[in-house]
């Protein structure tokens, strides 16, 4: 901590500042120190239920339904933004592709047909 230096542009959170960072008053550790305990009491008593063999049903874990559901509420793609080079990628990786294939296969069917029609190849046959 004593070599960092703050950002021109930013200021330092207050979280991080030195005299309440490093120095914490004792009710703040007595604090720390029963959210701690309570922490762990939790994930004692999930990890019991989880691995007790008589278990038949299901756990379910407060925190992970919170978190799916706060995932969730937004919408089915929070973080997609439609943007013009997402658009371009969009068309370039998903449109594009699909004319060149037709492109490819539709000259080389052209191709083998008018072969056929000059008597160049003759078409596939099992029975010669």
């Amino acid at each position: 901590m004593a070599q960092y230096r703050e950002a021109p542009l930013a200021s330092r959170p207050h979280t991080l500042e030195p005299s309440e960072y490093l120095q914490l008053s004792p009710e703040e550790r007595r604090a720390q120190q029963e959210r701690f305990a309570i922490r762990s009491r939790l994930k004692l008593q999930y990890l019991r239920q989880l691995n007790d063999p008589r278990r038949t049903e299901l756990i379910e874990d407060p925190a992970l339904t919170r978190w799916v559901f706060a995932r969730n509420l937004n919408h089915i793609y929070p973080n997609f933004r439609p943007t013009p080079k997402t658009s371009l990628l969009g068309f370039v990786f998903g449109v594009v592709p699909l004319f060149f294939w037709y492109y490819v296969f539709k000259t080389d069917r052209d191709h083998k047909e008018k072969l056929i029609r000059e008597g160049m190849e003759r078409p596939f046959s099992l029975s010669s």
